[in-house]
């Protein structure tokens, strides 16, 4: 299982960075559970409108809908997790932390108030990881 921020989804399905090509081969094939929230796609909703990246899905000639259908599509929406005891610097990415923590699930992101953290979540049972790779 897996959480993955907004970060990374917007470099796997925006930014076509080459480093997501072994998440997007593992979220295609089914080889790994992403697990996410009803508020992490509205994060993603509300990020598809920014100047920056609308104008890269422009450029890419897709739209916020094929986005947040890719999301629909590999996403398994769980209930929102209970507020976790460690707390994040940035409130806007607790929601990632309490998920990961719940179901014990490795957490995806480059973000640096994420990362900081990564520690003590796996002290916690809860691997931080900046990039994917499939294990042997």
């Amino acid at each position: 299982m897996i959480v993955i921020d907004t970060n990374i989804v917007l470099d796997a399905f925006v930014f076509d960075d080459p480093g997501s090509v072994a998440l997007e081969a593992a979220l295609e094939g089914r080889q790994i559970r992403w697990l996410a929230t009803r508020p992490m796609r509205d994060e993603l909703e509300r990020v598809l409108a920014y100047p920056l990246i609308v104008k890269r899905l422009l450029r890419g000639q897709r739209g916020a809908d094929d986005v947040l259908a890719q999301f629909d599509a590999k996403a398994e929406i769980v209930e929102v997790a209970a507020r976790a005891p460690m707390r994040c610097r940035d409130p806007d990415d607790q929601k990632f932390v309490d998920l990961a923590l719940a179901h014990k699930a490795a957490l995806l992101s480059k973000d640096r108030a994420l990362l900081c953290l990564s520690k003590r979540l796996l002290a916690q049972g809860v691997r931080v990881q900046s990039s994917f790779e499939i294990s042997p």
